[in-house]
């Protein structure tokens, strides 16, 4: 029986506290283009199989399989945290040395909660909210609820607190959490514009009380160092929200990283930065720079496109952006 005294279902267990999973693969259809149907149809399924293998490896159990996903079933938040972040870094791995049209990224979401499993498939609230979180996630991003996160011991994952995000099929915003992977390999994926130092603590664009400025096709707005953490794209969660549909709802990342302001594109399709001083612009894919002084943003659309979504940007000491 239930708790509520009521009998269940044959082959049904009662609710569960369990944290659920949600893997899925993005890339695939510029794989396809890029090798055809058979080497894509092979790399697709082999990383899938690779992502059940890291859920049952980290003590989950794999529900099912889900077309190019993965959902999967953990007792505790903190081994399936573990696992999709060494999945995470196991194909950044294997995949960094290939043509950017060649490679796979995995995007997960992650909630614990309440869960009944019935006849060995699972259902209830966690599940639903973790699939969504996986819909949202940028490639190569894991998200995760604030039920999973405060089962999460001190110093297992670096966080990143994304804000109340919509979530489809919910009538109140969800509280997400971005699990920071790349943590230990920050020098992997940090690009450094031409001619400047190549250690951001020397660089000393900011200090502590530094600002951001963006100029949205006049709109303007304004952020200090203090505030964290923001995003940019055309998702209604976004602190800087770019209103055109080429631009990825999470576009890309703004850390604060000893005092300067580090851009990380989160994007399907990247981001290009032009500085003021008119040097070549630095492209991103999946890769960050050192913002200094005033530039654009071109987001999807590479400049040499008339027609770019441009963002405005100015970094200051509390100065004001000339715009």
């Amino acid at each position: 029986m239930n708790p509520a005294g009521t009998p269940l279902a044959p082959n049904t267990q009662a609710s569960q506290i369990k944290t659920v999973v949600f893997a899925d693969i993005s890339g695939s259809t510029a794989l396809y283009d890029a090798l055809g149907n058979a080497e894509a149809t092979r790399a697709v399924t082999t990383l899938t199989r690779q992502m059940g293998l890291a859920i049952k490896h980290a003590g989950g159990r794999v529900v099912k399989k889900l077309g190019d996903g993965v959902f999967g079933l953990f007792g505790d938040g903190a081994a399936a945290a573990a696992g999709v972040v060494q999945l995470m870094r196991e194909q950044h791995l294997a995949t960094r040395a290939l043509p950017q049209s060649h490679r796979l990224a995995v995007r997960v979401g992650l909630c614990s909660g309440e869960v009944v499993e019935v006849d060995g498939d699972t259902y209830g609230d966690a599940v639903n909210v973790a699939a969504r979180l996986c819909e949202i996630a940028a490639p190569g991003e894991i998200l995760a609820s604030q039920e999973t996160v405060q089962t999460l011991p001190p110093g297992l994952v670096a966080l990143v607190r994304m804000g109340h995000m919509e979530v489809r099929g919910k009538s109140d915003p969800v509280l997400a959490y971005q699990l920071e992977w790349r943590e230990d390999e920050a020098t992997d994926f940090m690009t450094v514009q031409g001619g400047l130092p190549s250690e951001i603590g020397a660089l000393g664009v900011v200090a502590a009380h530094g600002k951001l400025d963006f100029d949205w096709r006049g709109t303007q707005q304004s952020f200090l160092a203090a505030a964290g953490t923001l995003y940019i794209g055309r998702g209604a969660n976004c602190h800087v929200r770019v209103d055109d549909p080429r631009v990825s709802r999470m576009h890309a990342r703004v850390d604060w990283r000893q005092g300067s302001a580090v851009l990380t594109d989160l994007s399907s399709f990247g981001t290009w930065v032009r500085f003021a001083d008119g040097a070549a612009p630095v492209q991103l894919r999946r890769e960050s720079c050192l913002l200094h002084g005033a530039g654009e943003i071109a987001m999807s659309v590479p400049f040499a496109d008339a027609a770019a979504p441009v963002l405005r940007f100015g970094v200051s000491s509390m100065g004001a952006l000339s715009v």
